[in-house]
């Protein structure tokens, strides 16, 4: 059984400690050196819009993640319409990171790669991703949107982001969830965190509605973390392509869930789709 966390609390530091704590974020990162924490930035759009994860929830992930004997480097890569290194800056996260001591990379010009044989993949047999990513843990620090590719982008879907491409839409014409499943097979996320302060829904991932949800969603298995933001958003989780197939290939629970904290209920809406 995989526990999530969901919490509801008005946007700061607290809802986030909480929802890390109850699914025992220190034990994930034990024995590891470095923790990358990937942010959404398929936008130079701020927060309150819904599209680009919140600096405040990273700010708390980094404060949890400085009391261990770790180093926290922020990540992003350029998407086909978006530079992630403005992007760091036109939403303050870069700002954030250096008034907290950690640094931020765009991953696209870590020059230093690694090739990754995927078993059994979908559509994918390999990928190449900066060896930085092989030699750390990363936590998934997605946002709670709809996307009018895949439904939902949540905590697989921001591991896409990964790949060091500028130009990913050719992985979208391959089929995006048999991909999403395959990045997934490799580079599966220690911890995944899943920023509902302020949400997206309609035509999202960049281009939809805000809806304030007041809600952090958190798990060590990311399988089970979107399936339950996707309940909370009132997606069935077998309808979303990646989430069903990573199930089947045992990458995690859809159903063998412990939910803890406020419950799904408490924060469950009905979310406009794409």
């Amino acid at each position: 059984m995989s526990r999530v966390a969901v919490v509801r609390g008005s946007r700061g530091h607290e809802p986030v400690r909480r929802a890390l704590d109850l699914v025992d974020y220190r034990k994930v990162v034990e024995g590891w050196d470095r923790v990358l924490v990937k942010v959404n930035f398929i936008t130079t759009k701020t927060w309150d819009t819904g599209a680009t994860t919140d600096p405040l929830v990273v700010e708390a992930i980094i404060h949890k993640l400085q009391e261990l004997p770790v180093e926290v480097l922020v990540v992003e890569s350029d998407a086909t319409m978006t530079n992630a290194t403005k992007a760091f800056k036109a939403t303050g996260m870069a700002e954030l990171c250096e008034s907290n001591g950690v640094e931020w990379l765009n991953l696209r010009h870590e020059k230093d790669r690694v090739e990754l044989l995927i078993p059994d993949g979908l559509t994918l047999k390999k990928i190449k991703v900066p060896w930085l990513v092989v030699e750390s843990a990363v936590i998934s620090a997605a946002k709670m949107k709809t996307h009018n590719a895949t439904k939902v982008t949540l905590g697989m879907k921001n591991m896409f982001g990964l790949l060091p491409d500028k130009f990913k839409g050719k992985y979208h014409m391959m089929g995006i969830h048999r991909v999403i499943t395959d990045i997934n097979t490799v580079l599966r996320p220690a911890l995944t965190v899943v920023d509902g302060f302020v949400a997206m829904e309609g035509n999202g991932p960049v281009n939809g509605s805000p809806v304030q949800m007041d809600t952090i969603i958190s798990g060590t298995d990311v399988v089970a973390t979107d399936a339950t933001a996707a309940r909370v958003m009132g997606f069935d989780p077998r309808e979303i392509g990646h989430i069903r197939r990573a199930h089947e290939k045992g990458l995690g629970e859809i159903d063998d869930i412990e939910v803890v904290g406020d419950g799904v209920e408490a924060v469950r809406r009905i979310f406009k789709r794409p």
